[in-house]
């Protein structure tokens, strides 16, 4: 998972990056996945037309390349393993990631996050915090996760309050709990 690109994820000054897009449907809705050479570069929730077209504009301005839709199959082994996953295959989605959509500390937390939290397990976000050597930068985590580029890949779902609660989460608390149900971690919704 630890791919590098350099600032907007270009490979070297001007070039842009080429990017294909596809949405894919899941148990808990359509995901917006996106991938460049390097790897899955941009996953998003609720992935509607709106929100689709959200996504292109915005990848477009951040890699300086025009999506393409899965014009040479980047997309077939993140679809392959997302479907495993949801089909109760237990483990983490390793894939190659392309890290360019985040920097600094949100990186930091992202990759520590990615690295350090497995499968079926939980994390608060003050412990998180300290993971990283910033033992006060509990907030700070969870704007992190808010600003996560690769949600369900980079499972900012695994991290909850230190109390027990759910915290937040950009997927909205029911496709967090699903997703906790599925890893073994809550009891699976009733319906």
């Amino acid at each position: 998972m630890d791919i590098e690109a350099g600032p907007a994820g270009r490979t070297s000054p001007g070039a842009p990056v080429p990017v294909e897009w596809t949405v894919v449907e899941s148990d808990i809705g359509p995901l917006f996945l996106a991938a460049t050479g390097r790897g899955l570069v941009r996953v998003e929730f609720h992935a509607d037309a709106a929100r689709r077209e959200r996504m292109l504009d915005r990848l477009a301005g951040q890699l300086g390349a025009q999506p393409v839709e899965c014009a040479s199959g980047l997309l077939a082994e993140p679809i392959r393993r997302l479907d495993r996953y949801f089909a109760g295959e237990p483990g983490d989605i390793v894939l190659p990631l392309d890290w360019s959509l985040t920097t600094g500390f949100n990186r930091q937390v992202l990759r520590e996050l990615a690295t350090g939290v497995p499968y079926g397990t939980v994390v608060g976000y003050g412990e998180l915090a300290r993971r990283v050597g910033q033992p006060r930068a509990a907030q700070a985590v969870g704007v992190a996760m808010g600003s996560n580029p690769l949600p369900l890949v980079v499972p900012c779902h695994r991290v909850v309050e230190s109390d027990g609660g759910l915290g937040g989460f950009g997927g909205g608390l029911e496709t967090k709990r699903r997703l906790l149900a599925l890893e073994g971690v809550l009891p699976a919704p009733l319906f």
